[in-house]
């Protein structure tokens, strides 16, 4: 993104106008409620704290930072907060599990506790926080360990967290004791219960998110690869379908998604352009002893390859996924700043939704669209992972984009500012609180205000 459309974009978001960009968007939000105003919640107002910018109306409360002592006293609270998920509990207590992105050279560390650490040379892992009726924090430990670059994950229909890591090194490699590049079932409730066992069936790569189709148990999975040919899009047919915590270790059957003729993501630029007659091919390998899975073998039709692919949800009767930018000077074929993807399973279609990019306007909702979930007001909020001020953007199910959040915490210096990126934006169960992180310095905030839904 160039420093006139990243200005131009700054100036749009801090008067609350709403943003155009091209796509189907209404498709998004399927059995969702009413959209917001045009204009969202109005501009975002300076925090005379100078953490997070909201609109009027809301407020925030910082429920966790980097280098604070966990509740459980295992140690400090690690830093690189990134995909986060919300979970109810007993008597309006609310259960959070967020990941820490920590690689071997980063300063934090989670903390190894007995039981929930699968690595002892890993950085890495999740914690969970404990939250009471009047939302505040009533406890904060491990919840695994011992794992590496937890980047993202997902829920899952029986109330547990997957949470997946984005490397794919294997024993003896850059200090890691064991195999890396897996899923870890993580229970926000009691992590004892699911300890540190990686979910070896679900394959071996730079995992970034999953989705669950709660109608059969299949997990889309999607794979942020840095170097072409870039990542795959993934779905597991698990042997014991809906099983609940602990089935997903009874293991599975791993499938790449191939679109005949689209050898490359990044080559459709056109909102509502869709594929129907979508393939799954078998991973030779999942567990990639020797060969990276996107490198791997698929036949002579190949495979569908995408660059940063990375968020995903289920939504209706269809999963979505997030390409959050594609650049021909890295390899791919075209150059994109973001596409939404829609697969239909019962259908094999898949459909382009949206396309954010610079031959659609040049005031696009933020550079780079990573953590992405569904609002109360009956559309999205979009975590942006770009350089310069980095916000949470609200998406109506009109089109319009409004700013949310904007974070203030400068990691910089005065003359050459900078902002660490906002991640693992989710809701509350009864939908009244926003929860999100800042990456850097890592920091958990619960805002809450006038929401509509």
């Amino acid at each position: 993104m160039t420093t006139s459309r990243r200005e131009v974009l700054a100036r749009t978001a801090a008067a609350g106008a709403a943003i155009a960009f091209t796509g189907s968007i209404s498709e998004l939000f399927a059995g969702t409620a009413q959209a917001v105003t045009k204009d969202g919640y109005g501009p975002l107002v300076p925090d005379p704290d100078g953490l997070l910018d909201l609109p009027k109306g809301f407020s925030y409360r910082v429920l966790s930072r980097e280098g604070d002592e966990l509740r459980s006293g295992e140690g400090t609270v690690p830093g690189n907060h990134d995909g986060m998920a919300a979970f109810p509990g007993r008597r309006g207590r609310v259960h959070l599990v967020r990941n820490h992105e920590n690689r071997m050279d980063d300063p934090t560390t989670v903390p190894t506790v007995e039981g929930l650490t699968y690595d002892p040379e890993a950085r890495g892992g999740c914690t969970a926080l404990e939250l009471g009726p009047d939302g505040r924090v009533s406890g904060e430990r491990v919840a695994i360990a011992g794992t590496s670059t937890n980047c993202a994950g997902g829920p899952t229909p029986w109330r547990t967290w997957l949470t997946c890591e984005e490397i794919e090194v294997k024993a003896g490699e850059e200090g890691h004791a064991k195999d890396h590049g897996f899923i870890f079932e993580v229970d926000p409730y009691d992590p004892g219960r699911t300890g540190a066992v990686p979910l070896k069936a679900m394959g071996r790569f730079q995992h970034e998110a999953i989705a669950v189709d709660p109608r059969d148990g299949t997990v889309y999975e999607t794979e942020d690869a840095f170097a072409h040919p870039f990542g795959l899009f993934y779905r597991f047919h698990p042997n014991r379908p809906l099983g609940g915590r602990g089935s997903l270790r009874a293991g599975g059957v791993l499938e790449a998604m191939r679109v005949p003729g689209v050898p490359d993501l990044s080559t459709v630029d056109e909102a509502g352009t869709s594929f129907d007659r979508v393939e799954w091919v078998k991973v030779p390998d999942p567990l990639a002893a020797e060969t990276p899975i996107r490198n791997q073998d698929f036949g002579r039709k190949g495979i569908t390859h995408g660059q940063k692919i990375e968020g995903c949800y289920w939504g209706g009767r269809s999963v979505y996924f997030v390409c959050s930018f594609a650049k021909v000077d890295d390899g791919s074929g075209a150059d994109h700043f973001g596409q939404v993807w829609r697969y239909d399973p019962d259908r094999r279609l898949l459909t382009l939704v949206v396309v954010f990019g610079p031959d659609t306007d040049v005031q696009l909702p933020g550079e780079e669209p990573d953590n992405i979930a569904l609002a109360p007001s009956g559309g999205l909020m979009v975590c942006e992972d770009g350089e310069g001020a980095q916000h949470v953007f609200g998406v109506s199910r009109h089109g319009d984009v409004y700013p949310m959040a904007r974070n203030r915490q400068n990691i910089g210096t005065p003359t050459e500012p900078a902002w660490g990126e906002l991640a693992g934006v989710s809701f509350s169960p009864d939908e009244d609180t926003m929860y999100v992180n800042v990456y850097e310095p890592g920091t958990t905030f619960a805002v809450t205000g006038p929401f509509r839904g």
